[in-house]
């Protein structure tokens, strides 16, 4: 049996370390696993060579002609491996396998990624997920976005973390605060800036490190050279050893405005750090975080409640390590093992 993972690239971002974790452990495991990617071909995260890596086109922009190539290409591919299972873990990529697919039977599951009533095609995603197999959500309230057809065939599965993530550390901290997220809208990094604008009055000492790359980079660094963090602040791009480089920082911030389950906050949950997340949809923070035991929870897009926060730990040591403590009991849930073989689980039911 083949497992094709579909995704439109594998640049640096949270689905596509998961399908990267996913597609390894499964060659791992003694299965065939493809990774198909439609719409480029770069890869930021590391590959098992035993994992076949698919290109069937770069990006559309929306053209036509390409895109029915993508499709043409894509359906001599699934013809070629007849008895492939479709992981699609984009709508997209739902979109243009079940295309691809016309008038063959292949056993399909589509991975919501995100908070679906962020998403502007409703009507067209939600008829591509009716056609699949299963639907794989990461949260329970993700359930409620959609209609009864769909929470039929739904099942909760949250992310794996990274068998290679580095150990707990119990040492002393650096006074940095970290954050590792993409430089758009939906991770409101704005708002963290304004809460380290606030906390630094308090806690002068401390540094704000910002991983990752994304539209807004140009528009965050003037930000905070306007606030005058400018020294105080460090963007570091996309770093794939991030987990080592911040492993021993004062405290992690998520301060989304929507999220799955974010693979950062749970690898550095796991990691045993102190971390700070907002309360957004669709309740993947809630799935991990117990409220001052094993992370602190704030409401969304409010800077004052982040910066009280980030000053109670800042103030609060023996605080900061019990939820260190706590947060690092999460590693067993989230193992790679366990959450593979839930996806299976899926297959195995109705197959």
């Amino acid at each position: 049996m083949k497992i094709v993972f579909v995704v439109p690239d594998m640049i640096g971002g949270g689905t596509e370390r998961i399908v990267s974790l996913l597609a390894n452990e499964y060659v791992k495991r003694g299965l065939e696993a493809s990774v198909l990617l439609f719409a480029g071909n770069k890869i930021d995260y590391p590959l098992d060579p035993r994992v076949e890596v698919v290109i069937a086109g770069g990006p559309s922009g929306g053209n036509l002609g390409i895109r029915l190539k993508r499709i043409k290409f894509m359906r001599e591919y699934y013809r070629k491996n007849r008895d492939c299972a479709i992981f699609a873990f984009s709508v997209m990529g739902a979109v243009f396998s079940s295309i691809a697919t016309i008038g063959e039977r292949h056993w399909t599951l589509v991975s919501e990624r995100s908070d679906p009533d962020e998403y502007d095609h409703k009507r067209i995603r939600d008829f591509f997920y009716r056609r699949a197999d299963k639907v794989v959500l990461q949260t329970n309230d993700v359930l409620k976005s959609f209609d009864r057809k769909i929470r039929a065939k739904a099942v909760v599965i949250p992310n794996p973390i990274d068998p290679t993530l580095p150990p707990v550390y119990t040492g002393p901290r650096q006074k940095k605060i970290c954050c590792a997220a993409r430089l758009e809208p939906s991770k409101d990094h704005k708002t963290m800036l304004k809460a380290f604008y606030d906390f630094q009055k308090d806690f002068p000492e401390y540094t704000l490190e910002i991983y990752g790359r994304g539209s807004l980079e140009n528009e965050l660094k003037a930000m905070a050279k306007k606030l005058g963090l400018e020294e105080k602040v460090h963007f570091h791009g996309f770093c794939p050893t991030v987990r080592e480089e911040i492993r021993d920082h004062a405290m992690y911030i998520l301060s989304s405005k929507f999220e799955g389950i974010s693979n950062a906050l749970i690898e550095t949950l796991s990691m045993g750090m102190p971390v700070i997340a907002t309360d957004c949809p669709v309740g993947g923070t809630r799935m991990c975080i117990r409220d001052h035991e094993n992370g602190i929870m704030v409401p969304i897009e409010n800077p004052r409640a982040l910066a009280a926060a980030m000053k109670e730990l800042a103030s609060d040591e023996e605080l900061s390590r019990k939820i260190a403590r706590n947060a690092a009991k999460l590693r067993a849930k989230f193992s790679i093992e366990r959450i593979a073989g839930q996806f299976l689980e899926c297959m195995e039911e109705n197959r």
